[in-house]
């Protein structure tokens, strides 16, 4: 499905979040190396689980209201809320103000508005796509995320260090940009009635029933499994901005990255870092449509196996090595476990959701983020408890551990088809 062919809510988003993407990662990748010296490597990291346990629950919360109150409303409230944290995170990170806590609650917000934001752009996507096409779509907004990627850390290494209240201000003023141009030329795309039917929901009401649709969800052993699969698989590749910056910040020193003669270039751990996480955004930006095309050709269970066990390796052999050359090619590996599901996975959620629940299972879904970004940040202090080599060979040891979940989310309904069969046929 041809960019030109798709709803105009498509086009809107994602020239406009793209925009708003590169401001972010000008910035964020290295915000993980701030709060560790302005804290300690072992507070930081429970600070930032702590800031993620609010995710969560505004992530249940932002796929309830994105099926009850609207996509777009709740896309433009999220977009304004992440510029204004914004905002007064650069503030508090300014000429006039220093203030490392505040920056941190300002950033805890901005985690609780993209909670809010992702269930209602998720649904809205599988609202407007057909299923056969959603995968190729999923794919091109999250090649366009990684496009991000590499640009805005190669920016960020330029522009962050004596310009970051001003990074901070540009990030939140298109925020609020955006906000303006989704409530402007895009449409909602919830069915009306039940928009007509949250309007006469009462508070308590709506809190019972949102217990219930999530109970429902959760009963659903495959889905289940799925989600916790996701959250052991994310231990590894939720550390591209945690673990890895302080790692390599502390490993890499004053290394050469090209020698020609008595020419070298050289690298520092925050440069080698920006390398790097750049690399990841090129191979995904360039890759991923093509990676989620040859995938469609096999079983989702051997692509989401073989994905965990593919970072398994990528994160060991990161932890193995302080050379910027080895620390490149195990992030090449590490890049191609995740373009594997990088289109199947929202498919997979769209596929198996009922049209009224749609919102609810992503957020549901995403929990695999919002959880495992939650529990993530343990890999700083464990550094500190138990040293680099025991920190990663544990990561490893969870994403092969995701992988056999992942065979068992896909072993039950076949088992459950063979019992159904084998009963009908004694049954005559």
């Amino acid at each position: 499905m041809k960019i030109k062919d798709w709803d105009k809510n498509l086009k809107v988003r994602l020239f406009g979040e793209a925009l708003m993407n590169i401001t972010f990662w000008m910035f964020f990748p290295f915000l993980t190396i701030y709060f560790a010296d302005e804290f300690g490597k072992d507070k930081a990291g429970l600070l930032l689980i702590f800031s993620q346990v609010f995710s969560v629950l505004a992530n249940l919360m932002g796929g309830y209201t994105a099926d009850r109150f609207g996509r777009k409303k709740m896309m433009v409230l999220s977009a304004f809320g992440q510029g204004l944290s914004f905002i007064i995170f650069g503030f508090a990170s300014s000429p006039w103000l220093d203030s490392p806590v505040l920056g941190f609650i300002c950033f805890a917000f901005v985690g609780i508005f993209s909670s809010f934001y992702w269930p209602a752009s998720q649904a809205m996507v599988a609202d407007v796509v057909e299923e056969k096409d959603r995968s190729q779509v999923f794919a091109i907004f999250y090649t366009s995320i990684n496009i991000a990627v590499v640009v805005g850390p190669i920016l960020g290494a330029i522009f962050y260090v004596h310009y970051r209240f001003q990074l901070l201000m540009a990030a939140g003023i298109i925020c609020i940009l955006l906000s303006f141009i989704l409530s402007r030329w895009t449409r909602e795309t919830l069915p009306i009635q039940i928009l007509a039917e949250s309007g006469n929901s009462k508070w308590h009401a709506v809190l019972l029933k949102q217990t219930k649709d999530y109970g429902i969800i959760f009963r659903d052993k495959t889905f289940l499994l799925f989600i916790i699969a996701g959250v052991l698989a994310a231990q590894t590749f939720m550390q591209l901005d945690l673990l890895l910056p302080v790692y390599t910040n502390e490993a890499v020193h004053n290394q050469a990255l090209f020698k020609w003669n008595d020419w070298y270039f050289s690298v520092q751990g925050e440069q080698a870092f920006g390398i790097l996480l750049s690399e990841n955004g090129f191979l995904v930006a360039l890759f991923t449509v093509a990676v989620t095309k040859m995938m469609l050709k096999y079983k989702e269970r051997n692509v989401f196996i073989l994905s965990s066990l593919t970072y398994a390796a990528a994160i060991i052999m990161l932890g193995q090595t302080q050379w910027i050359w080895g620390l490149i090619l195990a992030m090449a590996v590490f890049t191609m476990g995740e373009l594997m599901t990088a289109g199947l996975q929202q498919s997979y959620v769209s596929k198996i959701a009922p049209d009224h629940m749609r919102g609810q299972y992503f957020a549901a879904a995403s929990l695999r983020f919002t959880i495992g970004k939650t529990i993530a940040p343990i890999s700083i202090p464990l550094t500190v408890w138990i040293g680099y080599d025991w920190t990663f060979f544990i990561l490893a040891l969870l994403a092969v551990v995701s992988a056999f979940l992942y065979w068992l989310m896909f072993a039950l309904p076949e088992r459950n088809n063979d019992n159904a069969f084998h009963a009908k046929k004694e049954s005559v």
